[in-house]
């Protein structure tokens, strides 16, 4: 009796020794050897997980550049510094330029609606039809879609037009990805200074839709001691390399849709604006 109970169990508890040998050779002989600069890496990346770079999260990042497949430019929401210790494990690469996101648009509720849109109140949704309920063809439609993606939570709908906070921004990028009138815009984190219109219209098609839109009128071009801003299909272009930050195209910008790219906190709204958008 104790012989039929004792037998099986030896016969059990051989085979699971058999196979217990078998797997950790296997394991042995088979794994996938981790390169460490990876997970170093990983822990010098921003640690978002935005997926703005084009890839899964930070860890598929950081395989990436080890692998020779991605260029740590790629990462905008990691700090130089750490863009810098990262080279450091690899063979080389650029840290790229230092830049901050923006919206450019200023129209929100000073930009007229196409029609009342009823349905999901979404921008990629209302995209769909006519290209938005905003009569400008560039115009933030303000349903929070950056809103909504933004995984740092820098981003908030004030009148009707997307403005960033830039002290919570990770410039990961998500909004740019996702924004689907293309108006979330990159220039240099040294900039002071951006046009807040994307419309190429003339002034006149401008102000029959907007009234915060730019008129096109060169005037800012025209002042600009260091000659760094150009006018292209109606639109003002600013050249970083010459411009000195003096804010003289913004004092006499007709329009105001030349703004400052650092908000300025308003206590008694909690809300982020910069100084000379009157939204």
């Amino acid at each position: 009796m104790v012989l039929d109970i004792l037998i099986p169990v030896l016969i059990l508890t051989g085979i699971a020794i058999v196979f217990g040998i078998l797997i950790a050779v296997c394991s042995i002989k088979f794994q996938v050897k981790t390169d460490e600069r990876i997970e170093e890496i990983e822990m010098l990346l921003s640690g978002a997980n935005c997926g703005a770079c084009g890839y899964a999260g930070c860890a598929d990042f950081a395989k990436a550049l080890v692998e020779g497949k991605a260029n740590i430019s790629s990462c905008n929401s990691t700090s130089k510094d750490n863009k810098k210790k990262i080279l450091g494990f690899l063979d080389g690469g650029e840290v790229g330029e230092e830049t901050i996101v923006v919206c450019a648009c200023v129209g929100g509720s000073a930009c007229k609606d196409k029609y009342d849109y009823q349905g999901y109140g979404d921008c990629p949704s209302q995209e769909l039809l006519s290209g938005g309920r905003k009569a400008c063809y560039t115009g933030c439609i303000g349903m929070s879609h950056c809103v909504n993606m933004c995984p740092s939570h820098a981003i908030e709908i004030k009148k009707g037009v997307a403005i960033i906070n830039q002290d919570k921004c990770t410039q990961c990028g998500v909004c740019i990805l996702q924004c689907p009138k293309k108006i979330m815009k990159r220039i240099p984190a040294t900039a002071k200074y951006y046009i807040a219109c994307s419309s190429i219209d003339k002034g006149k098609d401008v102000r029959a839709v907007c009234k915060r839109g730019c008129i096109g009128c060169g005037l800012c071009a025209k002042n600009c001691p260091s000659q760094a801003i150009t006018m292209r299909n109606n639109l003002p272009t600013i050249d970083y390399t010459k411009c000195t930050n003096c804010g003289l195209c913004a004092s006499k910008c007709p329009a105001k849709c030349i703004l400052e790219c650092k908000p300025k906190k308003v206590i008694e709204e909690g809300a982020f604006v910069s100084k000379n958008a009157i939204l």
